[in-house]
């Protein structure tokens, strides 16, 4: 049985990748009569937001060597994701794109 140990790319058969995350999240500060937000007492620090939400999430996986960008979802990157579940994840989303 062969196991896969490298995650090569479907266009270019490049191995070298990029796993991108990109989030959009909502800050709010609560303004209050004396103080810019409750977390904040002498000025307004983007850090020391009151509540933060998320608003959208994406990830991809990109080739370095042609940049085709692969849409796909980890919900926990452990160690248990392995260069074959990579491999999958480059393979459909390269199947859904054609």
């Amino acid at each position: 049985m062969h196991h896969t140990t490298r995650v090569i790319c479907p266009v270019c058969s490049a191995d070298h990748f990029t796993l991108k995350y990109q989030a959009t999240y909502e800050y709010s500060y609560r303004i209050d009569g004396n103080a810019p937000g409750l977390n904040n007492t002498n000025e307004l620090l983007p850090y020391m937001y009151d509540q933060r939400e998320q608003k959208d999430a994406k990830q991809s996986i990109e080739c370095k060597t042609c940049g085709t960008s692969y849409p796909c979802y980890f919900d926990k990157w452990t160690e248990g994701i392995t260069p074959k579940m990579i491999q999958e994840a480059i393979a459909s989303a390269y199947k859904s794109q054609q």
